[in-house]
C-alpha cells in the first residue's frame, strides 16, 4: 500500500511559497525544512516510499506529517510539547550549594564545575551557565587589606590634598624605592618578536646580584630623580635625600613618603630638621598605593626590567639609568583623581559578622 501513488496534498498559493521559503531558508532548524520538503513531495503527488527515499526518513514520518499538516496547515509543522514534567534548574540551590565550601571529604578549596556537577546531579554546562548569569567566578581570588593607621584621616586628607592642590611655590615629590632587583640572565640567547611569534626565553636563568631604586616622582612635571645603591638601609635612604635637596636648591618640599622603619630613624628626623625647607608627608600604614611614584615603579617594571637580560649589577644599573634618562625627556605628570572622601568612604567600611550572601 505504501508504495502505490498517493492522491496529491491540497495545498494553496500562500502555504507553498511558504514552505518554499523554508526549505531555502539557512536560519529554520534542519528538521522543519525537511517537513517543509515532504510536505510540497505529497503535494505534487509523489508516492509516500518516493518521498521517504528522497528525503532520507520512514514512510511512517512522512504519513505523520503529511497528516499533520492536512489537520493543522502549517501550524502542524511545528513542535509539540513533549510529555512529562519540564525539567528544572534550581537555580537557588546551585547557588547556594557553591558559595559555601565544599566538604573536606573532597579536599578542595572551591568549587568547579564538574565537582559541582557531580555533587548536585547535574550537568557540568548547567553549572557553568548558573554561574555566569550570577557573575560567580570560584576559581578566582584576590586580596585586600585595610589601613589600621590611627591617623588615617588626617593623612589620607593631607596627601590627596598635596595631589590636588599643591602649595603655590612649592614642589611635591613622591619618594620611594623599588628594592632587590634582580640582575637576571638568560642561559640561551632571547629570540626576538617576529610575524606570528612572540617574543621568546629560556626558562631557566643566572643570577647576578640585585641593585635598589631610589627615585623622587616630581607630580608636577613627572621628572624622575633616582639613584642605584646596593642596599637600601638608612645610609642609601639619608644619602639619596640630601641628593634629592641638591637636585632642588632654595625651594621648598614636600615629600610623600611610605612608613617605611628607614624613613623614619633619628638620623634621617635629625637631618629634616636641619633642613626646614623640607617637609615630609607619610601615607597611611597599609597604603603604600597612595605614593604615585609607585605608578612610576610599575611602568619601569613593565617596559625596562621585566624583559631584560643582564649579565652584571653594572649592566643593570646602566639600563635603568637609560631608561631613566629616557623618561625624563618624555615625562608627563600622573593625574590624581579621587578625593579625600571618596577614598574614606570606602576604607571606613563597617565591619560585621553576617556572612550571607
Amino acid at each position: 500500500m505504501a508504495n502505490r501513488p498517493a492522491p496529491g496534498l491540497v495545498i494553496n498559493d500562500d502555504d507553498r511559497a511558504e514552505l518554499e521559503r523554508l526549505t531555502r531558508s539557512s536560519t529554520v532548524t534542519a528538521g522543519l525544512a525537511q517537513r517543509a520538503r515532504i510536505v510540497l513531495l505529497a503535494g505534487d503527488g509523489v508516492a509516500n516510499a518516493r518521498i521517504a527515499a528522497q528525503v532520507g526518513v520512514s514512510v511512517p514520518t512522512v504519513l505523520k506529517w503529511r497528516g499533520r499538516f492536512s489537520r493543522a496547515g502549517l501550524g502542524g509543522l511545528g513542535d509539540q510539547a513533549r510529555s512529562g514534567r519540564p525539567r528544572h534548574v534550581d537555580r537557588a540551590r546551585v547557588i547556594a550549594t557553591t558559595l559555601r565550601p565544599p566538604p573536606k571529604k573532597f579536599g578542595v578549596t572551591h568549587w568547579s564545575t564538574r565537582l559541582l556537577a557531580d555533587h548536585l546531579r547535574v550537568g557540568n554546562a548547567t553549572v557553568a551557565v548558573v554561574w555566569r548569569e550570577a557573575g560567580i567566578q570560584p576559581w578566582r581570588a584576590g586580596s585586600f587589606r585595610f589601613s589600621t593607621d590611627p591617623e588615617l584621616v588626617a593623612k589620607v586628607t593631607d596627601v590627596v590634598g598635596l595631589y590636588l592642590a599643591p602649595p603655590e611655590n612649592a614642589i611635591v615629590l613622591c619618594v620611594d624605592e623599588k628594592s632587590q632587583i634582580q640582575a637576571l640572565d638568560r642561559t640561551a640567547p632571547v629570540l626576538p618578536t617576529q610575524p606570528h611569534l612572540i617574543e621568546r626565553r629560556s626558562a631557566d636563568y643566572v643570577r647576578h646580584g640585585t641593585t635598589t631604586l631610589f627615585a623622587a616622582l616630581e607630580i608636577a612635571t613627572g621628572h624622575v630623580t633616582g639613584a642605584l645603591k646596593p642596599r637600601h638601609r638608612r645610609q642609601e635612604f639619608l644619602a639619596f635625600l640630601r641628593q634629592v635637596a641638591r637636585a632642588y636648591p632654595a625651594r621648598e618640599l614636600h615629600l610623600v613618603m611610605d612608613n617605611y622603619a628607614a624613613h623614619k630613624t633619628p638620623e634621617v628626623r635629625a637631618w629634616l630638621a636641619a633642613n626646614p625647607r623640607i617637609a615630609v608627608h607619610f601615607t597611611p600604614t597599609h597604603a603604600s598605593w597612595m605614593n604615585l611614584v609607585e605608578v612610576w615603579f610599575s611602568i619601569i617594571e613593565r617596559q625596562a626590567i621585566h624583559r631584560g637580560t643582564y649579565t652584571s649589577v653594572k649592566d643593570l644599573n646602566a639600563k635603568i639609568r637609560q631608561f631613566i634618562d629616557g623618561w625624563n625627556d618624555r615625562a608627563h605628570p600622573f593625574a590624581w583623581t579621587k578625593t579625600s572622601e571618596e577614598i574614606l568612604k570606602k576604607a571606613n567600611r563597617q565591619t560585621t559578622s553576617n556572612t550571607r550572601h
